[in-house]
């Protein structure tokens, strides 16, 4: 199922219905590359259709990861973007404090530390949702900044 239909389905099982400017939306994150802000996804819509403003962009957003077909990743900073993973398998995005580069690696070296976390915590962890910062290969000899973990706002020394 195409991640168009799979998106009619969910909306229709919420109530909704597909409008033209959550189509122009989707088409947009289509055709992104890699992942986007909102700004920078409103001004694609805009280039399509001025009668899209910015708090749509945002709504559709949400509706599209609720159902699973739009991550965000967390760049730190107040700074998030948007990627459309539709029939992608899950991954996990390691995020470059330095660049901004996000690398979708595969989930399953992940499941172990899942697992645990059920066992010893009885925490059921979103591994689809998580991402990781740190240091690109590009970017780590560069040793001028210190990798901030965001949930704890202490710095990590680079190593």
């Amino acid at each position: 199922m195409s991640c168009e239909s799979f998106f009619i389905e969910q909306l229709q099982k919420k109530g909704f219905r597909l409008t033209p400017q959550r189509e122009i939306v989707l088409s947009i994150l289509h055709q992104m590359d890699s992942p986007a802000s909102v700004e920078e996804l409103f001004a694609k819509v805009q280039e399509v259709s001025n009668a899209v403003d910015i708090s749509t962009v945002y709504r559709t957003l949400d509706l599209l990861q609720d159902f699973n077909l739009v991550i965000s990743i967390d760049l730190g900073e107040n700074h998030r973007v948007f990627k459309l993973v539709g029939a992608e398998e899950p991954h996990l995005h390691l995020v470059c404090v330095r660049c901004d580069t996000v690398i979708g690696v595969d989930i399953h070296p992940a499941e172990s530390f899942a697992a645990t976390l059920m066992e010893k915590n009885g925490f059921q962890a979103d591994l689809t949702r998580l991402n990781i910062p740190g240091l690109c290969k590009n970017c780590r000899g560069q040793k001028t900044r210190s990798i901030t973990v965001n949930t704890l706002n202490q710095p990590a020394p680079l190593g």
